[in-house]
């Protein structure tokens, strides 16, 4: 599968505006006890897909843009729409310690910092 030139430019403009924690906020915070609490975790497996998801977060977002894969593209596609997903159903009330935002922020995302602080807008990932 390989895409056109304008959807790569596309998916990296969603992923920036959604992966708004720096690549050593978001890998201090997997490296947390909370980022472990959270997250579904397959059969036979230690490490929820949250967590997984953020250490490819963290690969992407270290990689210059015109070395992207498409298996890249596939997993910013992917974050962008569970970031979408997972905001659309924040709770009432104060959520700064939530499973639902914990569970973001394995994503890449902290609902607490707005959606472009940093993090891929910062970190050259628009190219």
């Amino acid at each position: 599968m390989h895409i056109s030139p304008d959807e790569e430019r596309r998916i990296r403009e969603d992923f920036a505006s959604l992966v708004n924690l720096e690549p050593g906020e978001l890998e201090a915070w997997l490296a947390g006890p909370r980022s472990r609490q959270v997250g579904m975790t397959r059969r036979s497996e230690s490490e929820s897909v949250g967590r997984q998801s953020g250490r490819k977060i963290l690969l992407i977002l270290r990689t210059p843009t015109d070395d992207l894969t498409d298996a890249d593209y596939r997993h910013m596609k992917k974050v962008i729409g569970y970031c979408r997903r997972h905001l659309a159903q924040r709770p009432w009330g104060d959520v700064t310690d939530t499973r639902w935002r914990w569970s973001l922020m394995n994503w890449g995302h902290d609902p607490l910092k707005g959606r472009r602080g940093g993090g891929a807008a910062q970190n050259g990932i628009l190219g």
